[in-house]
């Protein structure tokens, strides 16, 4: 049994190096997972060096999803990977940015708080990250810190610095730092390229932090040669580096680190006392992956799929329940501006329309929505994919002159309109209007819905009371509740106060379902989400039929 106490967290850092977009994020996830398997309560938090607030306001191109937690923080992708990988649930805590850091110290300097002393990054900024980092960890056993950006940027060296501070203030029983780096394979050589991992652990050094474990990113496993190598040139013991290959699935990296034996150095360094790790749900999952066989086409139509990682849950999502149905799922993404002069012919099993803001190309949106009601091909609208199935659905059966204010602000009828109020998770009234911030002004986070007993939905669900994520400024008319209920289109979710439509169902349709909530947010590979495994059965077997 572990032997710890909660109030005095481990810290465990993860920093990059080489190049950006190796899997800091993944590589942080999947060791949480291994040492919550272990009996350890984890966290893990993503410390972001940019200015902005948070990426709530950023371009999806930039900076891709936007995951949103169950308090209604808008935060980084990587807390995705956290909550895919872990049980336990992120929230405000476990995201922030430079922008924040600086924010709070500039607004107390405001208020006189440091005495007239020069605010300086150090010790002011860096003491703002260390108390954030220490909030974050409270109540857990260990927490890892995942350090955004590459080592060398100009950006993050506050946060580089304040993590060697924290070094010596807690020791190394309580701080570990892990260096994740990039490991090239030359193929016209035929060779192994160590000199970049050596630059990266010197420039970590210039810091002050000397890596306690490598992990090496390549194409391939380094051999033993190469990690000796590693080791000499940089300081660190050999049974200390690790190598992370390419892999068919980002879900066998636990168990394959586990084989390796990274999570048990992590706790001899760290002097914890737990139990042996439990990896049955991940070994089940890699036996489930194995077993898919055929192909199931997802054609995913949005407005920012120049960037696939724009809809990095929902890409997940439907990977989730493509091995729970035994199928490989491939998604096509299609910039939806391709259909604005219609659709003659789209290739796929299942059509899914995601979130998005903004008029730009929501013609094409609807015009491929009414391709998928006319053709019986399953259909499932997340966010905006439900409203322009509403819109389509009142322009072409209701024979309504309709759209949504937020892209005719004086239509005739406005079936989608902007909320001007809402119960909030709290219980308290949340108010907005036109003129309000874009930043942090949604409905946001977790909210109950309350299904109609013998919907689709409820069937998928088993329950008639959900709890599912939000992130919208827009919602449903309910002023045209009763004719779309009259005509086909039925409203099977409501909000907990019965004010706000949350979805809809086509009833004589194979399977069209629409959701103003998130449901991508709270799926993970050892439970899929009930939605999307529901409409990949459908589009699996619309698959055999076509």
């Amino acid at each position: 049994m572990k032997k710890m106490v909660s109030n005095n967290p481990k810290f465990l850092f993860v920093t990059g190096g080489v190049v950006s977009s190796i899997g800091k994020g993944i590589l942080s996830a999947s060791l949480g997972s291994l040492l919550e398997s272990r009996g350890l309560k984890v966290t893990v938090m993503k410390l972001d060096p940019y200015i902005n607030l948070d990426p709530g306001t950023m371009s999806p191109f930039q900076h891709g999803e936007v995951f949103v937690t169950e308090d209604g923080s808008e935060t980084d992708l990587d807390l995705g990977h956290y909550e895919r990988y872990l049980n336990s649930k992120m929230s405000h805590k476990n995201n922030f940015t430079a922008g924040q850091v600086y924010e709070d110290v500039l607004r107390r300097e405001r208020k006189g708080e440091f005495l007239g002393s020069t605010v300086q990054v150090i010790p002011h900024i860096t003491d703002e990250i260390k108390k954030r980092i220490i909030y974050g960890a409270e109540d857990n056993d260990i927490a890892i810190i995942e350090i955004g950006g590459t080592v060398g940027d100009i950006e993050s060296q506050p946060f580089l610095e304040a993590i060697r501070q924290m070094k010596l203030e807690f020791g190394s029983e309580r701080t570990l730092f892990t260096h994740l780096t990039f490991v090239p394979y030359l193929a016209s050589s035929g060779e192994t390229k160590t000199k970049p991992t050596q630059h990266s652990v010197k420039s970590l050094l210039s810091h002050g932090l000397q890596a306690d474990i490598l992990i090496c990113r390549s194409e391939q496993d380094l051999s033993d040669a190469d990690c000796k190598k590693i080791a000499l040139f940089t300081n660190v013991n050999e049974d200390c580096v690790f190598t992370l290959p390419d892999v068919p699935s980002i879900y066998a990296i636990p168990v394959m680190m586990n084989k390796q034996g990274l999570d048990q150095q992590i706790v001899e360094k760290l002097n914890i006392k737990c139990s042996k790790p439990k990896l049955n749900d991940w070994k089940k999952v890699i036996k489930l992956e194995s077993e898919q066989k055929g192909e199931t086409k997802i054609a995913m139509v949005g407005k920012y799929t120049e960037l696939v990682d724009s809809y990095k849950s929902v890409n997940e999502a439907l990977i989730h329940a493509g091995i729970h149905n035994k199928t490989n799922v491939k998604i096509e993404h299609i910039d939806s501006e391709k259909f604005n002069k219609g659709v003659t012919n789209l290739d796929a099993d299942g059509i899914l329309v995601p979130g998005g803001f903004g008029n730009r190309g929501i013609k094409g949106m609807l015009n491929v929505v009414k391709f998928a009601r006319e053709k019986n091909i399953p259909y499932f609208g997340i966010c905006l994919g439900m409203q322009v199935a509403v819109i389509e659905f009142a322009r072409n059966v209701l024979k309504l002159d309709a759209d949504s204010t937020e892209f005719r602000k004086n239509t005739q009828h406005p079936v989608i309109g902007l909320i001007t109020e809402w119960l909030g998770d709290d219980g308290l009234i949340q108010y907005r209007s036109e003129e309000s911030d874009k930043g942090g002004t949604m409905r946001l986070g977790s909210q109950v819905c309350f299904l109609k007993k013998n919907s689709k939905m409820a069937k998928l669900y088993k329950k008639v009371k959900i709890c599912e994520r939000h992130r919208h400024r827009y919602e449903f008319n309910g002023n045209y509740e009763s004719m779309f209920n009259k005509n086909g289109m039925a409203i099977v979710g409501k909000s907990e106060d019965d004010t706000l439509v949350e979805a809809i169902e086509i009833k004589k349709h194979k399977w069209f379902i629409g959701c103003q909530f998130h449901p991508e947010f709270t799926s993970d590979p050892i439970n899929a989400h009930p939605l999307f495994k529901g409409f990949i059965k459908s589009a699996k077997l619309n698959s055999k039929k076509r």
